[in-house]
């Protein structure tokens, strides 16, 4: 039995794919998403996005779901709070309701993306065991499950560890050098007024001696923080996330001397999480492949200090489908396009977020972000 033949396959059903699958049905051209999730609650979505207004928000107003996107806003949640080791304020700024990076629950984005698309667009349970080429631009691409799909366009939004990639590149993201270990503290205002008080009401950042904290409040009254710390790449393997008062120990003789409210972000959570972050080379782009592209992680998955990964995945998908709708019957004009505008946007994001990377975990880190967030960033 032949595999199901379909015009677009979008692989990846995050933020990126789901905004490329919404402009393109907006533009009358109908896709399929195939994510690995067994379904759309299969887990939590991370914590809060900052989505700005030169980038996100366009994707959303060719989504037309910016006025939806408006009504889900964080009130609040563009303060910023900047603190070093000892506890000390440096920075602290409120929301006025003015700003263009309005705070939203990456859960709640992702919903109301999902919510737009026709019933039956995303297939859910397909995780990509491999893809190939067929000729004339087509490819197949093979499930775990044992099924298989053919496509005309093929649209890799499967994120840093892309299956799709190497059809385009033999690009892998490496080890930047910067591990995170995520908490998180519930109904923080009632079981943990010290820690909801010390991260205020949106942003946080504490930084010295090449390490910090970045946290958030959520929407649903939680703090979500990342302990963040310059280690070797194997550091995590030394701990024992599987007991949490083990990896606590562990994560807070690195912390050591820290303010003992700050140290509480990790002493008192709920729960606790290692992650390791990577990032392709800055720059990273290919030569044209007929019938296939990239978009958000897949194509430039790099560090989170400039905060510009979902939006520029969300841009990513809309400037695509953009292109796609207006080279009708040429996807390889459309594709020439996109991809000649997403490489140095992409190298220039890249670029910001590797320096704020050095900038924040240097070792006057907390010095120059002060001087970022009250004069500036320092030009070259």
């Amino acid at each position: 039995m032949s595999a199901p033949h379909l015009p677009v396959a979008i692989i990846g059903g995050g933020l990126g794919g789901l905004t490329a699958a919404r402009v393109l049905h907006v533009n009358g051209i109908e896709s399929a998403i195939f994510d690995l999730e067994p379904g759309p609650e299969a887990r939590t979505q991370g914590g809060m996005l900052d989505i700005h207004e030169d980038n996100g928000q366009k994707a959303l107003r060719a989504a037309g779901l910016h006025d939806d996107f408006l009504k889900i806003v964080h009130e609040g949640g563009q303060a910023m709070r900047l603190l070093g080791p000892d506890g000390t304020v440096h920075v602290s700024t409120e929301d006025d309701g003015d700003g263009d990076r309005p705070e939203v629950d990456r859960g709640d984005l992702r919903d109301l993306l999902l919510n737009s698309l026709p019933d039956g667009t995303v297939h859910w349970g397909r995780k990509v065991t491999g893809a190939r080429p067929l000729g004339e631009g087509r490819h197949e691409v093979a499930f775990a499950d044992g099924s298989a799909v053919t496509t005309d366009l093929l649209i890799g939004a499967d994120g840093a560890w892309s299956r799709i990639r190497p059809l385009l590149s033999d690009a892998r993201p490496a080890y930047t050098g910067i591990s995170f270990v995520e908490t998180d503290l519930y109904e923080a205002d009632t079981r943990h007024p010290r820690s909801a008080a010390i991260i205020g009401g949106g942003f946080f950042i504490a930084l010295g001696d090449e390490r910090g904290f970045l946290a958030h409040r959520e929407t649903d009254g939680s703090l979500h923080v990342y302990a963040a710390l310059k280690a070797d790449e194997g550091w995590l393997d030394t701990v024992d996330f599987s007991a949490d008062a083990a990896a606590k120990a562990a994560v807070l003789a690195r912390f050591e001397g820290w303010d003992e409210g700050l140290r509480a972000l990790v002493a008192d959570a709920e729960t606790i999480t290692p992650r390791r972050i990577h990032a392709l080379p800055v720059g990273h782009r290919w030569d044209r492949v007929p019938g296939v592209t990239l978009l958000g992680d897949a194509a430039h998955v790099m560090s989170p200090f400039a905060g510009e990964g979902a939006n520029l995945a969300m841009y990513d998908g809309a400037e695509l489908a953009l292109a796609l709708a207006a080279h009708p019957g040429d996807t390889e004009a459309a594709l020439t396009a996109y991809e000649e505008a997403l490489f140095p946007r992409s190298e220039a994001s890249a670029a910001e977020s590797a320096a704020s990377l050095d900038s924040m975990f240097g070792t006057n880190g907390l010095e120059r972000m002060i001087g970022f967030f009250t004069t500036g960033p320092a030009g070259p």
